[in-house]
């Protein structure tokens, strides 16, 4: 073992110890976080506007600060766009993660100087929880690469800004710096097909043992490493042993990964946004991702299917149940206060808090009151793959309300690597397995409102093809998974 494997097992035990302590007294460290970013915010422009100074309690907190989305929030935010100090955080922000926004054109999200360490903590955190329950460390010897936008940054009346994992690019460790890859000037480059590209030639002959990146960017590289070798990437990368990702549920890409990698490998879910780390996967044994509740957030949550409501009820981490879907509602050091960033999230523990991602609370289908979330449509597609050859390179719901003859019907629009045998049969072991989920969409194909799934094939690269058109290929962009009408449907290239 190497001396950095050996000191990487010492600090993974060392973070483990301060993990259990603050996960083992949640309400406390939450209650701790409230105190500290209330106290901080003060005498803020929003803070003043809010009267932060009486606000007491929790209680006083949920009366005086509404929920808001990045539109209603944006007033605040274009006075510090504009170079306004002390608006929503003391100060100015280190950084501003630009996003696109669907309403809202380019959003700015900013990252403060108390904001930004947790972004690095918390990967880093994710890799040492690995290290610790596994006992596996010697992947910190080989090459590692992240699947990452460009770390070029742009500047805003003094405040430098660019897509979130340019920036933590910046802040790579200094002990990492000589295993990470792609080089500098790769990662630089805009074009993403031309990235990849050269990442490929960059990482061809390498001992490449850790690979990061949202699931669909990566299966771009690895499609083409296997072209280029002839031969699956674990028999190129012989010391590949670690995926980690985020953005998107892994499960429906896994039976295509352990194609292209030619064996199983293991996996970290991550929970990054721009907005903040909220949670990362840390065990390999336990359903669902650690969510963090030291890190400069206070967290509440509301019902999704209350969320539309006049008056939604919101609840703090002491009050969260199981497998219920909830709106994710953030205030954080970063100045976003009450924030909705737009996920749905379930608990899958309360002992401790873990949650997977069950969707977007804008990326649904109700067309016909069914509430069809996104972890739903995932659950069913995987449930009708098992013990097929069946794989699928990727796939979007939409609902088609007026179709030429018949019942209206979910579309689902799917890739395949490999098709089924039977695509009937296949479509309704979807709808089967999305019948047992959704009690709605049940009593919809029960009562003759729907038909059953209907399965549309997408050509090769259709997806990818789709999202250049959008100007949305690569980086930390990701398709919906479901779509309550047919923009995204009416754009595919179909069979």
């Amino acid at each position: 073992m190497s001396i950095k494997a050996f000191a990487a097992k010492i600090f993974a035990k060392i973070v483990h110890h301060q993990t259990q302590k603050w996960a083992q007294d949640p309400v406390a460290t939450q209650q701790k976080v409230f105190n500290e970013l209330l106290t901080a915010a003060e005498d803020t422009a929003f803070g003043k506007n809010h009267d932060f100074e009486n606000i007491k309690t929790y209680e006083d907190f949920a009366k005086q600060v509404p929920i808001r989305d990045y539109e209603e929030l944006r007033p605040y935010v274009d006075r510090v766009v504009r170079g306004e100090a002390d608006v929503l955080w003391p100060g100015k922000p280190l950084y501003f993660a630009k996003t696109s926004g669907t309403t809202s054109g380019a959003k700015y999200i900013p990252l403060t100087k108390e904001s930004m360490p947790f972004h690095i903590e918390a990967a880093r955190n994710a890799i040492l929880s690995y290290v610790h329950e596994t006992g596996k460390a010697d992947f910190v010897d080989g090459k590692m690469i992240f699947l990452q936008g460009s770390p070029v940054l742009e500047e805003k009346n003094g405040i430098k800004l660019g897509r979130l994992s340019g920036i933590v690019a910046h802040f790579v460790p200094k002990y990492l710096q000589k295993n990470r890859m792609p080089s500098w000037e790769t990662n630089c480059i805009e074009d993403w097909e031309t990235k990849v590209d050269a990442i490929v030639e960059e990482t061809f002959h390498e001992k490449m043992s850790v690979i990061s990146g949202i699931p669909s960017w990566v299966q771009m590289y690895f499609e083409k490493l296997q072209q280029k070798g002839n031969k699956p990437v674990g028999e190129l990368f012989k010391d590949f042993h670690l995926f980690i990702y985020g953005g998107v549920n892994y499960e429906p890409y896994r039976a295509k990964f352990e194609n292209l990698i030619g064996r199983k490998v293991d996996a970290i879910e991550l929970f990054p946004a721009s907005e903040g780390f909220f949670a990362y996967q840390d065990s390999q044994k336990e359903k669902g991702m650690l969510l963090l509740l030291n890190s400069g957030i206070f967290y509440e949550f509301v019902k999704a299917e209350e969320f539309f409501t006049a008056h939604p009820k919101r609840y703090t981490i002491g009050e969260v149940e199981l497998n219920t879907n909830y709106v994710l509602i953030i205030s954080t050091n970063a100045g976003l206060w009450a924030y909705n960033i737009g996920d749905t999230v379930q608990f899958t523990s309360l002992q401790p808090y873990r949650v997977i991602v069950s969707g977007r609370i804008k990326h649904y289908i109700s067309a016909f009151g069914e509430h069809v979330i996104g972890k739903e449509v995932e659950n069913a597609l995987q449930e009708a793959m098992e013990n097929t050859n069946v794989r699928v390179n990727e796939f979007t719901v939409a609902p088609q309300i007026n179709p030429a003859e018949g019942l209206p019907y979910h579309e689902w629009f799917i890739e395949f690597e490999s098709e089924p045998e039977n695509m009937v049969s296949f479509a309704l072991a979807i709808d089967n397995a999305m019948r047992k989920q959704n009690t709605y969409y049940d009593d919809l194909i029960a009562g003759n409102v729907l038909r059953t799934v209907v399965i549309t094939g997408v050509t090769k690269n259709g997806f990818q093809d789709y999202m250049k058109s959008i100007g949305k290929l690569g980086g930390q962009n990701k398709l919906p998974r479901l779509s309550n009408d047919r923009k995204i449907a009416d754009l595919l290239k179909v069979k």
